[in-house]
């Protein structure tokens, strides 16, 4: 009897978690939208795929015009997944390999070329995704920023990954059984440089994905950051935060129209 009724209560725990699990995807496909239009009512009247002006030709401080000129604007459903598209952005961006260094969980010394920053950022979001806690973002953060860097609270992914586990009802830093949780980034772009190539603004594209025990869901969800070459390696720069990346599901019309194309090389 008593038998019985652990394993109700065990199986009413499970259905619970499950629920909270997949409400908090949901919040999270209403973040994407919600964050990135906070920067994006601008944009509104540009065409699809608009093309930055190349170093040189922004008015101002190049750098910051630069980050903080909004993205694309994509709606919601944009983020979930859909078919494919049969048109591409360009060719793939070939990421180069990392030189990596004794102490650092996260592959380092990427080359000093525009790729080599996308490959950096792929690199940081993929090692501060996995497990899905804000905690472990933030440390991948403060490893890869330099002082006066952008608050790791105004972050795109640390907000993301704050709210999921809010609306899951999953405290930060805690383990949960069966729980798994990945961003595997897939496509990129490059959304322009300064500073003779040693400031630049690079965005990633993937899928995040929350399993609980055999059971599923998945968003696309995009990141873009503002990096600076130091000599040796890429971290993200002081100075204003980048604008909001569009969030769509990778490979898909929408994906195209926002200049993410497809990765190839070393992740």
């Amino acid at each position: 009897m008593n038998s019985d009724i652990d394993d109700r209560t065990r199986t009413r725990a499970r259905i619970r978690l499950l629920a909270m699990v997949f409400v908090g995807l949901a919040a999270i496909a209403a973040f994407v939208v919600i964050a990135h239009t906070r920067t994006s009512q601008a944009t509104l009247s540009d065409p699809p795929g608009a093309v930055l002006p190349g170093p040189g030709q922004l008015p101002g401080d190049p750098e910051s015009t630069l980050a903080t000129r909004p993205m694309t604007w994509l709606p919601a459903e944009a983020a979930q997944p859909h078919p494919q598209s049969p048109r591409t952005a360009g060719p793939p961006i070939v990421l180069p390999s990392p030189s990596q260094r004794a102490g650092w969980w996260i592959p380092d010394g990427f080359p000093p070329t525009a790729e080599g920053a996308l490959a950096q950022l792929a690199a940081l979001n993929q090692a501060g995704l996995s497990g899905g806690d804000p905690e472990t973002y933030d440390r991948a953060y403060a490893q890869s920023a330099l002082q006066g860097a952008p608050s790791v609270a105004d972050a795109g992914l640390h907000v993301l990954l704050r709210e999921f586990r809010k609306a899951a009802g999953i405290a930060a830093g805690e383990i949960t059984d069966g729980l798994t949780v990945r961003y595997e980034v897939t496509h990129g772009l490059i959304k322009g440089t300064a500073d003779q190539g040693r400031y630049v603004v690079a965005c990633t594209l993937g899928q995040f994905s929350v399993d609980y025990q055999g059971q599923g869901m998945s968003v696309g969800v995009g990141d873009c950051q503002a990096l600076r070459w130091t000599g040796s390696s890429w971290r993200i720069s002081p100075g204003p935060r980048a604008a909001y990346a569009p969030s769509a599901w990778p490979g898909t019309n929408e994906s195209v129209d926002a200049g993410y194309r497809a990765l190839g090389g070393a992740r």
